[in-house]
C-alpha cells in the first residue's frame, strides 16, 4: 500500500503583508494617540496671526493641545496676549503691548547678564532681540506705533510709543540654542504684525514675511 505525504503550504506571502499592515495601522494610531495634540490646532492660532507650523516645531509633541488668545483696551491700555499649552506641561506663550519706549531703552532692558547672550536682528523700522541661556530662552520684538488713542506722557510730553512683544516657554521646548530664540523670535514678530492692525497704528502696516535670521551668532 503506498503511503501517502501531505505538503505544508508555504506561509501566504498576502497573508504576511496583511499582518504587517494591520500591525502599522495599530502603531500609527498609538503614535497619533499621543503626539496628535500640536496637529489638532488650527492652521493658524492666536487668532489666525501666527502658523501652526511654527508652534510644532517649537514644543514637543503632546497627546492634547488647546490656544488661548485675547486683546483689549486701546492707547497705552492696548493688550494682545496668547498661549499655547500642550498636555505635557509645555507652554508657548506671548504678549504686546503699547508703551512710551525708545529703541534704545528697549534694548537697554535686555542688557546681557552674567552668562546670558543676546542677538539683535531689524528690518527697516522692526528690530528683534533674543535672550537665551542654557535653561531658558526668551525673544522680544519693537515696533513703533502711533495709536489712534495717543495720550501725553506724565510730563506732558509726548515721547516715542511702540508696540513691544516678548515671548518665553515655560517647561521643555523642541528645539534649544540657536533654534530656540529664533522660534522665540518668530512667535513675537508674528503676534506684533496682528497687534499693529488690532491698535490701529498710524501708517502703513507693511511687514516683511519674516525677520532676517540670526543665524549661529
Amino acid at each position: 500500500m503506498r503511503k501517502t505525504y501531505s505538503v505544508r503550504k508555504p506561509y501566504s506571502v498576502r497573508a504576511f503583508f496583511v499582518a504587517i499592515a494591520i500591525l502599522a495601522l495599530v502603531c500609527g494610531g498609538l503614535f497619533l494617540f499621543f503626539v496628535k495634540g500640536l496637529y489638532l490646532l488650527p492652521d493658524k492660532v492666536c487668532e489666525a496671526s501666527v502658523q501652526r507650523d511654527l508652534v510644532i516645531h517649537t514644543l514637543p509633541q503632546a497627546r492634547a493641545a488647546d490656544e488661548w488668545a485675547d486683546h483689549k483696551g486701546s492707547g497705552r491700555d492696548f493688550m494682545f496676549d496668547c498661549r499655547v499649552s500642550t498636555s505635557g506641561h509645555s507652554i508657548l506663550s506671548g504678549g504686546v503691548n503699547l508703551r512710551e519706549s525708545s529703541k534704545a531703552d528697549w534694548t537697554d532692558g535686555y542688557g546681557g547678564s552674567a552668562g546670558t547672550a543676546v542677538v539683535q536682528t531689524s528690518a527697516g523700522r522692526v528690530a528683534g532681540l533674543a535672550q537665551v541661556d542654557a535653561d531658558h530662552g526668551v525673544a522680544s520684538v519693537y515696533v513703533p506705533c502711533e495709536p489712534k488713542d495717543a495720550w501725553e506722557g506724565d510730563d506732558g510730553a509726548s515721547g516715542t510709543r511702540a508696540l513691544v512683544a516678548e515671548a518665553s516657554v515655560t517647561g521643555k521646548s523642541r528645539v534649544s540654542g540657536a533654534a530656540l530664540r529664533q522660534a522665540l523670535t518668530d512667535f513675537a514678530y508674528q503676534l506684533t504684525r496682528h497687534a499693529y492692525a488690532l491698535a490701529e497704528c498710524k501708517g502703513s502696516g507693511d511687514f516683511p514675511a519674516q525677520l532676517p535670521r540670526y543665524g549661529d551668532r
